[in-house]
């Protein structure tokens, strides 16, 4: 693990994959090792900017982040793209193979992409993308770009691990803007209506005003200032619009660091994450015997009739007691 801290370190792309391989991994003596390794790179104390997108499945995501990316990149920053697929039901294996959608950024020496499988986990992002977070970071990627599938909770799991949320949308009519939940116009700091080009050009403007005016009319949040969340018009097909979005996110991120707000949020999102991890460790326990087959008898008994689900469900809870204590 040492000698694969080191490697992470001095950016090396491969042990960095095998990094990300091993945090994802879900056997135990891999987990032990990748805690271990995630120790040691604490150390580096390396920082990336963390921005999530999201939006509905043929917006331009990918599209947009490899346009984005390359951007990026000429400017000399190294990017890193954590793309999280949706997973078949059988194989768990990704199904869109975004790596294979953006072939100009995945040559690009300066840019790194990983696509994850998002296996069970609601929303589509992967249980472990926030470790393959601090993973790049430590490599040294100025930029890490997180993409979910943009379904279920996506959107309050990307927000709790990233330092900007941007919502990516799509020119629409006054019916499906009104589809929108309002719920995730609040987690936007940036809504991007992309393929502002061609005939969608004066569509994409004018969905990029009815925006505009929606998030006028939110509750202001402390951690924006004057003018924000805003809601501006892309062409990832042209590369038009993708400067000015990067010096408005840029500008939200400095205020954000000047005054306190960064910081803040990044320690209440480590907070939120060691509480998750302490769930899932104890839901673990329950597929673990003897607690496994514990409650399936109980179950049995259930299903006969034997005992009330609420009664089992107390000698449940009994029966984990009685297994963390001794």
């Amino acid at each position: 693990m040492q000698n694969m801290a080191e490697r992470v370190l001095a950016g090396d792309r491969r042990a960095l994959a095998r990094a990300i391989t091993l945090v994802e991994s879900s056997r135990a003596d891999h987990r032990a090792q990748a805690t271990l390794l995630l120790e040691d790179l604490k150390c580096a104390g390396r920082q990336a900017q963390r921005i999530g997108l999201s939006g509905t499945p043929g917006v331009g995501k990918s599209t947009f982040i490899e346009a984005f990316g390359c951007m990026l990149t000429a400017q000399g920053l190294r990017v890193a793209v954590l793309a999280v697929d949706p997973s078949s039901a059988r194989s768990g294996g990704s199904i869109l193979g975004d790596k294979t959608r953006m072939e100009r950024l995945s040559r690009d020496p300066r840019a790194f992409i990983r696509p994850s499988p998002s296996q069970s986990q609601l929303g589509g992002v992967a249980r472990r993308t926030r470790e393959a977070i601090a993973l790049c970071e430590a490599a040294g990627f100025d930029v890490v770009l997180i993409e979910t599938v943009g379904v279920g909770q996506s959107e309050t799991m990307v927000a709790e691990m990233a330092d900007l949320f941007l919502l990516l949308l799509a020119p629409a009519s006054g019916d499906e803007l009104q589809g929108v939940k309002r719920g995730i116009m609040e987690m936007a700091d940036i809504i991007l209506v992309n393929k502002a080009d061609g005939e969608l050009k004066a569509t994409a403007t004018r969905t990029c005003a009815d925006y505009a005016g929606a998030l006028r009319l939110l509750r202001k949040r402390p951690q924006d200032p004057e003018g924000f969340p805003k809601a501006l018009t892309v062409s990832a097909l042209e590369e038009a619009g993708l400067e000015k979005a990067w010096a408005e996110m840029q500008a939200l991120a400095d205020w954000r660091r000047d005054h306190g707000h960064w910081g803040r949020r990044r320690a209440e999102q480590a907070r939120h994450w060691f509480e998750a991890e302490v769930r899932d460790a104890l839901l673990a326990r329950l597929d673990r015997e003897p607690v496994k087959g514990l409650l399936l008898s109980l179950a049995a008994q259930v299903e006969r009739g034997e005992i009330s689900t609420t009664a089992a469900a107390e000698e449940a809870q009994r029966l984990l007691d009685v297994q963390m204590h001794g």
